[in-house]
């Protein structure tokens, strides 16, 4: 059946040209109506025939199952599709098969089936191309009230985005042009709009056309580029909207037309990751994976990530049980034919946690359960390395003593030269890893990133409490520098790495540039539509204890070799300590036993020769 009324006026339309068309080729092909009894004859019977014959064809392609007002690139493959599968139909009818059946004295003239079949394409097409022209002048009448945009990114985002807002006009909206930094469009029209100049000339075009808002359609732009075009709109007083980036294009979460608000994530916005599935597959497909700090914020997202790869059983162990019963409900729901096990324990526990290795046996262990605050661990020393190196220390341990084939330590960039407790006892982690892999020859390896954009206490919530509650935003000094990741990004170069992994390698993500604290401050402020030292204050309080001003990715001793993934480098850690487990051990029992922190920073040095807390102490009057 046809699907709606309008395609059925269509079908009648259609059987009227296609008539007209037939005899209008005759016509031209005998310069008037003087065609011979024959050659009526051959007309009659081959219009008889051909015109059922070509509206099966065009049912068959679908011409009439089609919303022809919202007509696109695909409607017009059809109608050529349409159009030649007619046209050799009749062709073949009119020169063979009617001769051939005696139907007719003699074949119909070549140039008659020639003038035919184009006739008949411009009588198909031109009734539908003027639906689709109405529907767009319908629309282009919008209401003088909607507000006039400016569609930064002259691309096929752009040109979908503008489709859109010209479909529906009840979205308020009307583009007014385009802006791109690709000079070979300016002066052109896109869907009849002008590409109006470069993103840096915003300010000027919004002021002049009266812009009210900025859509930025560049899903794979950088966060350098969409910080240039926030900035510019700020300048204007203007509004910004964005389409989503690719990484949330291509996970399906989106689609391109989905319009939001500019967010963090966007102002640093890198090249989307390409994760090798199949190599990835290798660490858990089938198989019974342990993810220690399940209830965390990389520890969460790891579990989200490693249930598309089929495992058979994911153990969530944490020690925090409501967020293990979070984390519980959302993967139960998300991948019902995987079992989850909640397990509540905390890492510092070895015979609990051999207990746990013993009853589930996993094949891989993803080991994120860390104290990771810096000041807090400043205070907290003991504490500090009772979880992140014994912890580390009895996870690595049984997992070598069991069937474990792949280990990966969560690590962070705080290790390179730290300044401070937390990176001294993650380099610690590090050490014990390479220590195990190499002497129990395992596929165990450490992943080193910085800061991760929305995990639990970072640095981007406490600001946007900060901007809710009127200010001021607090920064600790104007250089201090910090790389960033998402969530997500992080966690699947995490998965990369463990699947590159031979055994000892610390790997280390491609975090992009370092951005400035207090440029990621101003812009949080701008998001929320306020203006920074106006509305809302940027005050500077300080370097607190343990921090330093840029943070490092590598050791002056380790050598970072590129991998297979264009985002992920190898490094070979240096030489152990002499005496590692020996240490580590009095390390252990002092901190247990409450040692003073100064004689547990005294242990840290000897594990870690480039631990220099001084290096962390730099006055915020140094600006």
């Amino acid at each position: 059946m046809l699907s709606r009324p309008r395609n059925r006026y269509l079908l009648i339309l259609d059987v009227q040209l296609l008539a007209l068309s037939t005899l209008l080729a005759y016509l031209v092909r005998f310069e008037g109506f003087s065609w011979g009894p024959d050659q009526g004859r051959i007309a009659v019977v081959f219009l008889a025939v051909a015109i059922p014959v070509k509206i099966l064809v065009f049912y068959a392609v679908g011409l009439y199952r089609r919303l022809w007002r919202y007509a696109s690139v695909a409607e017009l493959e059809s109608l050529l599709l349409a159009t030649a599968v007619a046209g050799i139909a009749s062709s073949l009818l009119g020169a063979v098969v009617l001769p051939g059946l005696g139907a007719v004295p003699a074949r119909v003239p070549l140039s008659v089936l020639f003038i035919d079949w184009c006739l008949t394409g411009a009588a198909v097409s031109l009734p539908r191309l003027l639906l689709r022209i109405a529907a767009r002048r319908r629309n282009g009448v919008q209401d003088a009230s909607a507000r006039r945009v400016l569609v930064a990114g002259a691309g096929s985002a752009g040109g979908t985005i503008v489709r859109q807002l010209l479909d529906h006009p009840e979205l308020g909206l009307r583009a007014v042009g385009f802006v791109d930094d690709d000079s070979r469009k300016h002066g052109h029209r896109l869907h009849d709009l002008p590409v109006l100049g470069a993103l840096a000339d915003i300010p000027d075009i919004a002021r002049q056309l009266g812009v009210d808002e900025v859509i930025i359609a560049m899903p794979t732009a950088s966060g350098r580029v969409i910080r240039e075009v926030v900035r510019a709109a700020d300048l204007a007083e203007v509004k910004t909207r964005t389409v989503p980036g690719m990484v949330d294009i291509l996970s399906g979460r989106v689609s391109i037309t989905h319009l939001r608000q500019v967010e963090i994530q966007d102002l640093l916005r890198r090249e989307a990751v390409k994760t090798d599935m199949e190599q990835v597959r290798a660490l858990g497909t089938g198989e019974t994976v342990l993810v220690t700090g399940a209830g965390g914020s990389i520890g969460s997202e790891l579990c989200r990530q490693l249930g598309r790869l089929g495992p058979a059983r994911i153990i969530l162990l944490g020690h925090g049980e409501n967020s293990i019963f979070a984390v519980m409900q959302e993967m139960t729901e998300r991948f019902p034919n995987i079992r989850f096990e909640p397990v509540i324990a905390v890492v510092r526990d070895r015979d609990h946690l051999a207990q746990i290795f013993t009853r589930y046996d996993p094949y891989t262990v993803f080991h994120a359960a860390a104290h990771k605050h810096v000041p807090l661990m400043e205070a907290n020393i003991g504490e500090a390395v009772t979880n992140n190196v014994l912890g580390t220390r009895n996870v690595v341990q049984l997992a070598a003593e069991g069937r474990v084939e792949h280990l990966v330590l969560i690590s962070t960039d705080k290790a390179v030269r730290p300044t401070n407790v937390m990176g001294a006892t993650k380099r610690v982690a590090e050490q014990l890893v390479q220590q195990t892999a190499e002497s129990h020859n395992k596929n165990f390896v450490a992943v080193r990133f910085g800061n991760v954009l929305g995990s639990r206490g970072s640095v981007v919530p406490t600001f946007l409490r900060q901007i809710a509650e009127g200010g001021p935003v607090t920064v600790t000094h104007p250089e201090m520098r910090r790389y960033f990741m998402t969530i997500p990004e992080s966690v699947q170069l995490v998965l990369q790495a463990g699947a590159l992994g031979r055994g000892g390698e610390v790997f280390v993500l491609d975090m992009g540039e370092p951005v400035k604290i207090a440029d990621l401050a101003a812009d949080l402020i701008r998001l929320s539509g306020r203006e920074p030292g106006k509305d809302i204050e940027i005050r500077f309080t300080g370097v607190r204890p343990g921090e330093k001003l840029y943070e490092e990715l590598f050791f002056s001793a380790e050598n970072a070799i590129p991998t297979d993934h264009p985002k992920v480098l190898r490094a070979k850690n240096a030489v152990l300590p002499v005496g590692i487990s020996t240490v580590v051990e009095d390390l252990i029992t002092a901190a247990q036993q409450g040692w003073p922190d100064e004689e547990l920073r005294r242990f840290l040095k000897r594990l870690v020769p480039d631990f220099d807390p001084a290096r962390g102490a730099v006055p915020v009057s140094s600006r």
